[in-house]
């Protein structure tokens, strides 16, 4: 209900999301593919869900419009707060939306960790198929396979970075992913139900007792009455707050040959409203070797 005067009877320009199909789905890495359908697929949903929010607000205009021809001072001037309360639900589906392309985009980073491991994958396995295919051929390719051996074992030892790296990430995006996507499911809930029961408190007001032929109905005196169900309803939608349980994460520490015992910390929290522990290994030995990972340069133990 913020900013958003005590009467619907004037439109607002319905707001459009810019959308764009893509062909990524089908041109992914083999094993980034499942997830960029189901990133699409949200997409999808998003659109959806924005789509009912402006058909919402549209059909609480045309409820203040239809009531507002009526003739009837009562069903006109609850009609129109109705189709107030009514526009503020529907903005919430759209405030749930834009919640949904921050959970969209946490996802994405599985995807795209998903994409840059798979080179790490098809490397490892070329050169494991070529040193065979040498070995078949005799003594005289002795040479190449000893070189082969030893580009085996980079090509393992930066795979191993990349599939660790790919497992932290996965685990912890898609915490922080869900984390946000159903605190948001919440707040709409919560805040919706808040509308539509302010919304019934104002059909207490409409005298539905019926008359006989040449009666005439008692004057409407419920406006003011009427207009401090909105002003409530307005500062219940303020004065929310969010009562969601946080998410417990430890996506701060590391484990493994490269951690370091220092600097390991008490787990963190996680919360739509919060600030999670970024993955990573900033706790590691600047004295160990480097190797080039699927999100950057990583510390590992090199076997060799």
């Amino acid at each position: 209900m913020m900013n958003r005067t005590l009467s619907i009877r004037k439109k607002e320009p319905a707001r459009h999301r810019f959308s764009m199909s893509t062909f990524r789905g089908l041109q992914a890495p083999e094993l980034s593919k499942k997830m960029s359908r189901l990133i699409k697929q949200e997409n999808s949903a998003i659109s959806a869900h924005e789509a009912a929010g402006r058909e919402r607000v549209n059909i609480a205009a045309q409820l203040s419009e239809w009531g507002e021809g009526t003739d009837d001072d009562a069903v006109s001037d609850i009609s129109d707060k109705l189709g107030v309360l009514m526009a503020e639900i529907g903005e919430q589906e759209d405030n749930f939306a834009q919640s949904l392309e921050d959970y969209r985009s946490l996802l994405k980073q599985i995807r795209d960790t998903e994409s840059s491991v798979q080179p790490s994958r098809d490397q490892r396995a070329k050169i494991a198929d070529d040193i065979q295919r040498l070995k078949l051929k005799g003594d005289q390719s002795k040479d190449k396979v000893d070189v082969l051996e030893q580009e085996l074992v980079r090509a393992e030892a930066n795979n191993l970075v990349a599939e660790a790296q790919l497992t932290n990430v996965t685990r912890q995006k898609l915490k922080e992913a869900f984390d946000i996507h159903l605190a948001a499911v919440i707040e709409r809930g919560e805040k919706q139900i808040l509308l539509a029961r302010h919304a019934r408190r104002l059909l207490n007001y409409l005298d539905d007792t019926p008359i006989v032929p040449g009666d005439a109905r008692q004057a409407y005196e419920h406006a003011d009455a009427a207009k401090q169900i909105l002003e409530a309803a307005e500062n219940d939608l303020k004065s929310w707050e969010s009562t969601v349980e946080p998410i417990h994460t430890s996506a701060g520490e590391t484990t493994g040959a490269g951690r370091d015992q220092e600097g390991q910390g008490e787990s963190g929290l996680t919360g739509a409203a919060g600030n999670a522990n970024e993955t990573g290994t900033d706790g590691a030995k600047q004295d160990q070797p480097q190797v080039s990972g699927a999100t950057g340069t990583q510390p590992v133990a090199v076997p060799y």
